[in-house]
C-alpha cells in the first residue's frame, strides 16, 4: 500500500499529493469514499466519490447498452447427403430468409449408417448451397466433420 497518493476531489479538481491518512480523512469529512483510480501511477491516483452511486450508474449504462444492442441468432438447417432437389430448394429459400434477417445459419449434413462412406456427397451438397447463397452471405466456417455430422456456418453479408 502506498504512503502518498495523488488526490482528486468529487468535482474533478486536483487536491495534490498527500499522505494516505490525510486523504482518507478528507474523504470521510465529505461523507464519501476514497477510491483508487490508477494504481500503476507513481504516486497512485485516488478519487473521492460515492462508490455505491458509481456502481449503480455503471450497471445502468451496461443495461442500456444491452437493450440497444441487436441480438443475432444462429439458425440451424439440417440436410441428408442425398436430399432431393425440391427439398433442397425449399431449404435454400429458408436459408436466404434467415440471412435477410441478419441471422447466422449453421448447415448440418447428417450421415446415418453406411452413408458415412459418402462424405464427399455431403461436401458437394454444402458447396452447392454456399454457391446458391453467395449473394446473401459468406462462408464463416468452412465444412468440417463433427462425428457423424458435417457442419458449415454461413454469415449474412
Amino acid at each position: 500500500m502506498a504512503k502518498r497518493v495523488r488526490l482528486i476531489s468529487d468535482d474533478g479538481s486536483q487536491l495534490g499529493i498527500m499522505p494516505i491518512q490525510e486523504a482518507l480523512k478528507t474523504a470521510s469529512q465529505a461523507g464519501l469514499d476514497l477510491v483508487e483510480v490508477a494504481s500503476n501511477a507513481d504516486p497512485p491516483v485516488c478519487r473521492i466519490m460515492d462508490y455505491g452511486k458509481y456502481k449503480y450508474q455503471a450497471g445502468k449504462k451496461g443495461q442500456e447498452g444491452r437493450k440497444k444492442g441487436k441480438t443475432f441468432q444462429v439458425k440451424e438447417i439440417k440436410f441428408r447427403p442425398h436430399t432431393d432437389s425440391h427439398d433442397l430448394g425449399f431449404k435454400i429459400r429458408n436459408l436466404k430468409k434467415f440471412l435477410d434477417k441478419k441471422n447466422r445459419v449453421k448447415l448440418i449434413v447428417i450421415f446415418r449408417g453406411r452413408e458415412m462412406a459418402y462424405m464427399e456427397a455431403g461436401m458437394k451438397l454444402l458447396e452447392r448451397v454456399a454457391e446458391e447463397v453467395v449473394d446473401k452471405g459468406t462462408v464463416e466456417q468452412s465444412p468440417k466433420q463433427e462425428g457423424r455430422n458435417l457442419t458449415m456456418v454461413i454469415a449474412p453479408r
